[in-house]
Parts: C-alpha cells; sequence; structure tokens
C-alpha cells in the first residue's frame, strides 16, 4: 500500500472561481466576482437588475419564426449559466430550457438569456449554505410538469434529494412519453427510472 504525505494548508477560501467562507458548522459557497465577469464580458452591466430568472408566461420554442442570432454567441452564454449553476440552483430549470435552444436560437431566446443575466446581477451575493444538521435522514422530493415543451408535447420530471440541508442527487428531464394528463405526467415520474 502507497501513502501520499499530505499539509494541512488551513481552511479553503478559494477554489476555482468559487469564494468559500467557512464559520463552525457552516460552509458558504457563492460566485459573485463570476457573475461580475459574465456581466462584463457580455456588456450587461448597465442592464436592470430582474426579479426572477424567467418570464412563467413566455413559452420558448424552436421555429418561433423569429431573428435568429450569433449561434457561438449563445453557446457561450449558455455556458457561462452553467458553470454558475454550482452555486446558483436557483436558475438551474431556467438554464435547461434555454440549452434546448442553443443550435437554433433566435432573438426571443437572447432575451430570456439576458434575463437570467438581469436576474443574477441582482442578487449576485447569493450561493449554496451547508449546514451541519443534527437530523441527518435522506429526504426525498419529485415532480412533473404536463406537456410544457410546445415542440414535442413531453413532460418533464424531476426529482430531489437532501441528507440534512445538502442536496446529493437530483435530475430533471424530460418524459420519453407523451402523458394524456398531469396524472399520467406523474405516474410516468414516479416510474421513471433516471
Amino acid at each position: 500500500m502507497k501513502f501520499l504525505e499530505m499539509i494541512n494548508l488551513m481552511l479553503i477560501t478559494f477554489f476555482l472561481v468559487m469564494k468559500i467562507k467557512q464559520v463552525e458548522h457552516e460552509v458558504f459557497i457563492y460566485e459573485k466576482k463570476y457573475a461580475k465577469d459574465i456581466l462584463k464580458k457580455f456588456k450587461f452591466e448597465e442592464y436592470k437588475e430582474a426579479s426572477t430568472p424567467m418570464n412563467q408566461k413566455e413559452k420558448l420554442c424552436k421555429e418561433d419564426r423569429v431573428n435568429k442570432v450569433d449561434e457561438g454567441y449563445f453557446i457561450t452564454l449558455i455556458g457561462y449559466l452553467m458553470y454558475l449553476i454550482a452555486t446558483r440552483p436557483d436558475i438551474l430549470n431556467v438554464v435547461r430550457i434555454l440549452s434546448k435552444f442553443m443550435h437554433c436560437a433566435s432573438e426571443l431566446h437572447f432575451k430570456a438569456a439576458k434575463r437570467v443575466i438581469r436576474y443574477v446581477k441582482g442578487i449576485s451575493d447569493f450561493g449554496v449554505k451547508c449546514r451541519r444538521s443534527k437530523e441527518f435522514k435522506p429526504v426525498g422530493f419529485s415532480n412533473s410538469e404536463w406537456g410544457g415543451s410546445i415542440d414535442d408535447i413531453r413532460s418533464t420530471s424531476s426529482y430531489c434529494f437532501t441528507l440534512g440541508f445538502v442536496v446529493f442527487s437530483w435530475s430533471s428531464k424530460r418524459q420519453e412519453t407523451v402523458g394524456q394528463s398531469t396524472t399520467e405526467a406523474k405516474f410516468c415520474c414516479w416510474n421513471n427510472r433516471y
């Protein structure tokens, strides 16, 4: 058996672009500098902040008959947002939706992506907090939306498992079959093997 020598460099404060604050029984991870770098890179610094990451009334589709935008620019923007998800799970669903349009992005898709950036601008101090928990039992949640995709009418199934205050497993993906009702979509969600 081989052994590696290690040294203690004390508390970690940065990991990649993530800032880490550690206090007794608690760790807080956030990407304020990275969020500001995104605003600067895409020239969104002067944009007004948004209160939500997505307009819930807006339904995006592939064939929206609106002018297309530069594919490389849109893909780069979505890539930056995907990295930000590590400490911002509140934007996960909207980034998942926008990533479906990376190769057919229109001005509507770009407008929706700009809204995510405007939302992040307003709450760049937010992040993920992990605390020690006295109750260390797993808790699971699952849900589905019925016919959420305009392009193929398929539903999206999601689940999330926590242990204490920390999410250790999650998934959100479109169902393979088309549900005929909310009940059928939820049934498919519960019986789906991720």
